[in-house]
């Protein structure tokens, strides 16, 4: 128990703060509209777009994680917007703090002891929580990194 408990704090530091990157949270720190809705020559997305894909594929990675009923998204079109550039900015709040919202419900899974780490899902293929929070992990700090290039790219980063 006393290991599940390590492991399933050392899985919650992960999702929540930096480690062997910059945050997502500050890789977008400070950003403008003027940044966050251009697309720079050579790449296919804007920052909003990298934001959005975020949002979309840890909604998607937390509601499989606790949905019996699970209906899987299409790829890529499903989750990556074709906007470069959110409606406005209660758009960008809000997908900012939906985020941080299901991050917060992903977390939630791992705080409960009930929810077994290792237990496949018996609607997955073979796919566990902890599984899942690595992947989120993953997916997160490989865009944030990302965020960050198309900032330099921008001259839009310290």
């Amino acid at each position: 128990m006393e290991r599940d408990k390590a492991l399933r704090t050392q899985l919650i530091a992960l999702l929540e703060k930096a480690q062997a990157h910059v945050s997502l949270e500050d890789a977008l720190k400070d950003i403008t509209p003027e940044v966050y809705s251009v697309v720079p020559g050579g790449l296919p997305y804007s920052i909003w777009q990298l934001v959005e894909h975020i949002r979309i594929a840890q909604w998607d990675i937390l509601d499989f994680s606790r949905n019996p009923d699970y209906k899987e998204m299409k790829w890529p079109e499903d989750y990556w917007p074709k906007e470069t550039a959110p409606k406005d900015l209660k758009a960008w709040n809000q997908s900012l703090q939906l985020i941080r919202n299901d991050l917060n419900a992903f977390i939630e899974l791992i705080k409960d002891e009930s929810n077994d780490l290792y237990a496949p899902f018996p609607w997955g293929s073979g796919q566990n929580l902890l599984r899942e929070a690595l992947l989120i992990a993953d997916h997160n700090a490989y865009h944030a990194g990302e965020i960050v290039l198309v900032r330099r790219l921008l001259n839009a980063w310290k």
